[in-house]
């Protein structure tokens, strides 16, 4: 499934008080970037996922937000350094922008 324009839009506009952002079609999905640091994946299905790493992925992972997995031909699962923003986040760009300058802190 391609991600569509509207979740492109969606996306661009949660996420516009980070400042000037850039994105790059991957996979089906949309990378988002800022300052050149990826931050952020649009899945196809329109979901979002936050990149986590440091004490940020320790943070979110303890409060339970999806991690992104998918299993590899012969059954292994693998997990990415992803994980799904919360709904309340959705409905809330403050809350996502907080999120999402969260992460790029703990991205180097």
């Amino acid at each position: 499934m391609s991600v569509s324009d509207a979740d492109i839009a969606f996306a661009l506009e949660l996420f516009d008080a980070l400042g000037p952002l850039t994105t790059r079609k991957m996979m089906g999905g949309l990378c988002l970037y800022r300052d050149g640091t990826i931050f952020a994946i649009l899945h196809g299905d329109g979901s979002i996922w936050l990149k986590g790493a440091g004490g940020f992925a320790d943070k979110i992972a303890a409060e339970g937000w999806e991690h992104w997995t998918y299993q590899r031909d012969g059954g292994k699962v693998t997990a990415m350094p992803y994980w799904r923003l919360p709904d309340a986040a959705l409905d809330d760009p403050a809350l996502a922008c907080n999120l999402a300058r969260e992460a790029i802190s703990h991205l180097d």
